[in-house]
C-alpha cells in the first residue's frame, strides 16, 4: 500500500527507485521487484515502510535494513527514515501423494545414514536456533526405536494430551515436539515390525495438532530402512539436511542417505559436519580427532553446500544431558553462534527454493490512497 505525500517533491516513485538498488544477495533481485517493500508512507520529510522477508532467520536482515535506510536517506528531501523488518515464511509446494500438512509451511528431514554422528543434537539445536529468530518451529522425533528428544529437551516426564482425537505436542523453548519417548514408559523397548513403525510415523504426521508452523524439523533415525522410506515417501518434505562426521566411515553412510533423498526427488539443502575437530579449552588449538574436511568433500560430491561445521565440545554433551541444549543454555557461546549461522543459511536456502518453485516474484502494487 502506498500513500501520497503532501511534499510534491518527494514521491513514492522516487523512494522505490532508490530501493530498487537494494538487492537480496540470495535471490539476486531487488527488493522492490521481489515484493518485499510494504506499507510505504511519506509524511513530509519522514519516510516509513516495512521490508517483509521470506524468513525471520534471514542471515542478511540487518544488512538489508542498513542499505534501505542509507539509499532512502540519500534523497535530499528525506530527513528521517523508519524501516521495520518483518517476515512471512512461504509455504513449500506440497508434493503429490503425500500427507497433507496445510498449516506447516516447510518440512525438513535431518538425516545421517548412520548412528553416532550427533544428528539428534544438531536437529534439536537447529530447531531452537530457528525459534530464537522468531520462527514457529516443530520437532518430530522419527526414531521409534531410540527416541532421544525427551531426554535432551528435559521433557522426560511430559505426557501429551488428546483433544478432539488430535494429539497436542509437548512444547518447550518455543519448540513443539512429538516423540515415541512420550508414549512409552522410560526404559521400555519398542519391539515393532516395519508396518507398525510406518503406522506410528504416519500418525505423528497426520494426527498431531502441530498448529501453524514455519518449520517442522524431522529427526530421522539412522540408516535407510522402513522408517526413512516412510518419511521420505509420505511427508511433504521441502528438503533434507545431511549430518556427517569428517571420517570416511561416516561419509560412506551419509552418501547413502543423500542418495536416498535424491532418488525420491527431495532437494538436499546442505551438509552439516559435526564433531569437526576438538578445540582445546586452554590453548584453543584445534585437533582433528576424526580426520578433516569430510563434510566439504561430501558437499562437493553431491553438488550441495556445506552449511557449517560444529566442533567437538564437552559443553554440547553436558547441556544436552541436562535437558537444556547449548543454544538455550549458552546462546552467546561460539558453538551456539555456529548453530545460528547454519540455521540462517538453511532458512535462506528454503526461501530461495520455495520462491523459485512458485515463481512468485510479485512487485509492489502501485495503487494510491
Amino acid at each position: 500500500m502506498l500513500f501520497r505525500s503532501k511534499n510534491t517533491d518527494l514521491t513514492p516513485e522516487k523512494v522505490l527507485e532508490k530501493l530498487r538498488t537494494v538487492q537480496d544477495p540470495d535471490l539476486h533481485r531487488d527488493i522492490v521487484s521481489l515484493g518485499f517493500v510494504k506499507n510505504l508512507k511519506i509524511e513530509g520529510d519522514h519516510v516509513r515502510f516495512d521490508v517483509e522477508l521470506t524468513t525471520p532467520a534471514c542471515p542478511v536482515k540487518e544488512q538489508l535494513k542498513a542499505q534501505c535506510e542509507a539509499v532512502v536517506k540519500s534523497l535530499p528531501e528525506v530527513k528521517q527514515v523508519e524501516v521495520t523488518m518483518t517476515a512471512h515464511v512461504r509455504s513449500s509446494a506440497q508434493q503429490a501423494n503425500r500427507i497433507a500438512l496445510p498449516s506447516v509451511r516447510n518440512v525438513i528431514a535431518v538425516a545421517s545414514g548412520k548412528g553416532g554422528v550427533g544428528k539428534s543434537t544438531v536437529t534439536i539445536n537447529l530447531s531452537m536456533a530457528l525459534a530464537a529468530e522468531g520462527a514457529r518451529v516443530g520437532l518430530l522425533d522419527a526414531d521409534i526405536y531410540g527416541p532421544s528428544i525427551p531426554l535432551m529437551m528435559g521433557t522426560l516426564d511430559a505426557k501429551p494430551e488428546s483433544r478432539e482425537k488430535r494429539v497436542i505436542p509437548i512444547e518447550k523453548f518455543g519448540v513443539k515436539m512429538m516423540s515415541m519417548g512420550y508414549l512409552i514408559p522410560p526404559g521400555e523397548p519398542v519391539v515393532w515390525r516395519g508396518p507398525m513403525v510406518h503406522g506410528a510415523l504416519t500418525q505423528f504426521l497426520s494426527q498431531v495438532e502441530w498448529g501453524e508452523l514455519d518449520y517442522l524439523l524431522i529427526d530421522m533415525p539412522p540408516g535407510t530402512g522402513d522408517a526413512q522410506l516412510t518419511i521420505s515417501q509420505s511427508a511433504p518434505l521441502s528438503g533434507a539436511v545431511i549430518v556427517t562426521t569428517p571420517q570416511e566411515v561416516s561419509l560412506i553412510d551419509a552418501r547413502k542417505g543423500l542418495k536416498m533423498f535424491q532418488n525420491v526427488k527431495v532437494p538436499i539443502l546442505g551438509i552439516v559436519e559435526n564433531m569437526s575437530g576438538f578445540v582445546c579449552g586452554h590453548c584453543q588449538e584445534v585437533t582433528s580427532v576424526f580426520k578433516k574436511g569430510g563434510g566439504e568433500k561430501l558437499a562437493q560430491e553431491g553438488g550441495v553446500e556445506l552449511l557449517g561445521a560444529i566442533p567437538l565440545d564437552p559443553e554440547i554433551a553436558d547441556t544436552s544431558d541436562s535437558g537444556t541444549p547449548i543454544v538455550a543454555a549458552q546462546p552467546q557461546s561460539s558453538v551456539s553462534v555456529r548453530y545460528q549461522q547454519i540455521a540462517r543459511k538453511l532458512a535462506a536456502h528454503l526461501s530461495v527454493l520455495t520462491l523459485k518453485t512458485e515463481g512468485q516474484f510479485k512487485p509492489l502494487s502501485m495503487e494510491w490512497q
